[in-house]
């Protein structure tokens, strides 16, 4: 697994220099559609190279950091592609205005082939499939360096807001500690007695819904609609991860959440890797953290579906 991107810049030119020497010059800079978290660039430079730029306007790189070293998790894997990481940085001045940036490889989408989505299917179960252990065991300092099956050597973020992966070999209890039990505490504001009540028997009696997977797996954490791009072969890339080791039905789950996939993409995904009959029993409770992070970004919108899954299970 790659980890150079670790290293710093503390300015775009800079960076831009040492990655395209002996000299970079920008010709171009267009801003590019979507994001709700971050900016996003496309930087034509004057030989003719294209590079894609996240920014921020806060200097916090551990940000940019973290989504970096979840791509070269998923690239590790050999399965589903990313874009190639070119480095992260902050910039004080540029333009009088400091912010942070990841440089990615800019990526030139084309029409999907004919089998994207069983492609997709495959290669996501093939991911789910990988070894898990050269992530866990990574210790890059400052990290969750102890010891577990479960969680990622780092702790990352979901949307805006931090993730916990501290390490368990516990599946429950990880999900439990590290998933569930920091969002409700998070949004406690909108929960009267009783749905607090509801939500300590969920979360006490978590074993009775939940199981131990067979196998760990890399997940990308937060895999819907918008964080899959069809590439320059026509198959699917992965961005935007929150990557952590975990049961792989979360990555299926988060699928279903808004709108979900074809049809043919589960059932080559089931061919390459089957899920159990019960997966549709625990799929709303995977997405329940999704959607508790929903209502802590949000706000009260998502408060019926929270509760109502709550009180399907223990209500």
């Amino acid at each position: 697994m790659r980890t150079e991107i670790k290293s710093h810049f503390k300015r775009l030119q800079i960076a831009l220099d040492v990655l395209f020497p002996p000299k970079a010059t920008v010709i171009r800079i267009e801003r590019l559609d979507g994001g709700d978290i971050n900016k996003a660039y496309e930087l034509e430079l004057e030989t003719g190279e294209h590079v894609f730029m996240k920014s921020n306007s806060r200097v916090d790189e551990d940000f940019f950091v973290a989504e970096a070293m979840g791509l070269c998790a998923i690239e590790s894997t050999g399965t589903v592609k990313t874009p190639a990481i070119l480095c992260t940085g902050t910039d004080p001045a540029w333009a009088d205005d400091p912010f942070c940036f990841l440089l990615l490889e800019f990526i030139q989408s084309a029409r999907p082939r004919g089998d994207y989505w069983e492609t997709f299917g495959h290669e996501l179960a093939a991911m789910h499939l990988a070894d898990t252990k050269p992530v866990m065991e990574l210790d890059l300092g400052g990290g969750n360096s102890s010891k577990g099956k479960f969680g990622f050597f780092q702790d990352n973020f979901i949307g805006e807001r931090p993730q916990k992966n501290t390490k368990s070999d516990s599946w429950i209890s990880f999900f439990r500690d590290n998933r569930l039990g920091p969002q409700f505490r998070d949004a406690d504001a909108y929960f009267s007695s009783q749905d607090r009540t509801l939500i300590t028997r969920l979360l006490d009696h978590l074993d009775e819904f939940l199981i131990e997977p067979k196998q760990a797996s890399l997940l990308h954490g937060d895999l819907w609609s918008g964080n899959v791009m069809c590439g320059p072969e026509g198959k699917a890339m992965m961005i935007d991860p929150a990557v952590y080791v975990g049961h792989a039905e979360v990555d299926l789950a988060m699928t279903e959440l808004f709108g979900g996939f074809p049809a043919r993409f589960y059932a080559a995904y089931n061919e390459a890797n089957p899920l159990e009959p019960e997966y549709k029993t625990r799929r709303d409770l995977y997405n329940l953290y999704q959607l508790l992070n929903h209502l802590n970004l949000f706000g009260s919108g998502y408060l019926g579906s929270v509760l109502s899954i709550v009180r399907r299970f223990v209500g």
